[in-house]
């Protein structure tokens, strides 16, 4: 079997984020980060919705019809301020109608019944502006 590289960064999806995607809990915040961002590149909206927390998820992502190219992820720091609550910060580069762009954002996610939920993220590049 050939593997492939994982979108996050990891040499192989299959042991990287796919055994995410395909219904393991990711053990810590950083990990769910990446395997989200996996999910965006390989458009995968109903990992993503299921890994948001109720109180902040949107109805839906149209991910199919979102023209933005992930191109790659740095992952800047992990922060575990409690059992239950870690920040990630991260940079996201992607590419819209030949436009290079990137998202620079700080993820707040908690762990609740066992499992770690996406809650919301700040863009510091925006706070300076």
């Amino acid at each position: 079997m050939v593997s492939s590289p994982c979108p996050c960064g990891g040499n192989d999806y299959a042991a990287c984020c796919g055994r995410f995607h395909h219904g393991s809990p990711a053990p810590d915040a950083e990990l769910l980060m990446r395997s989200r961002y996996s999910a965006y590149v390989l458009k995968l909206e109903t990992y993503l919705l299921a890994t948001w927390h109720p109180s902040t998820r949107p109805a839906t992502l149209k991910l199919a019809t979102d023209p933005a190219r992930w191109l790659g992820l740095e992952v800047k720091r992990h922060n575990t301020e409690s059992p239950d609550m870690a920040t990630v910060e991260f940079v996201a580069r992607y590419k819209i109608g030949g436009r290079a762009g990137r998202l620079h954002e700080i993820s707040r996610f908690v762990r609740e019944q066992g499992g770690w939920l996406y809650v919301d993220g700040t863009f510091p590049d925006k706070q300076r502006a």
